[in-house]
């Protein structure tokens, strides 16, 4: 009897631990993708929230480099080379990083990958950097960092967007012959 009651002292327990949940992320994973023909994009992220803070120049300070987006650094892959605002991209995997400032945003390519935010950025390892406009948003507020990719063919538009900015740029899939 007491060997049935010490064994469902110790197993009842682990059993209830089992049931926990996991709790999702609080800026949830996002993959925005493009294709023309044989050529393929993909962008991975994480999307922090607005969640009622001044988040560009406060949360996201300006003249600072950026993970671009929460948690992990941003990645995109290619699967063939790419011209990003004018210039040619290699087919491979990034890592992206930005500087916000209040008028332009630095884009930076950059072939360090699995990097916990932008702590361990080296600047030795970047292959791109462009400067883009930014532009207030009038009449919408993004809660979550969204990044989209407005495709026409073979040319397309990046742009990242959070609270009332947004910075595009345009991309270009390069055709093989």
């Amino acid at each position: 009897m007491y060997q049935r009651l010490l064994l469902c002292l110790i197993v009842l327990p682990l059993l209830s631990s089992a049931q926990l949940a996991l709790q999702p992320r609080v800026s949830p994973l996002s993959i925005v993708t493009a294709r023309y023909k044989d050529v393929y994009l993909k962008i991975v992220y994480s999307q922090p929230q607005k969640r009622g803070r001044e988040v560009l120049g406060k949360l996201v300070p300006y003249g600072q480099v950026w993970r671009t987006g929460a948690n992990e650094a941003t990645e995109i892959t290619l699967t063939k080379d790419m011209v990003f605002n004018s210039q040619k991209l290699k087919a491979g995997t990034y890592s992206v990083f930005t500087i916000p400032n209040q008028t332009s945003w630095t884009i930076i390519v950059n072939t360090d990958l699995g990097l916990w935010g932008s702590y361990n950025y080296n600047q030795k390892m970047d292959v791109m950097r462009f400067e883009v406009p930014a532009e207030t948003i009038i009449g919408a507020i993004y809660e979550p960092f969204t990044i989209t990719i407005d495709q026409k063919t073979e040319n397309a538009i990046v742009s990242l967007l959070w609270d009332k900015t947004r910075i595009s740029f345009p991309i270009q899939f390069i055709e093989t012959k």
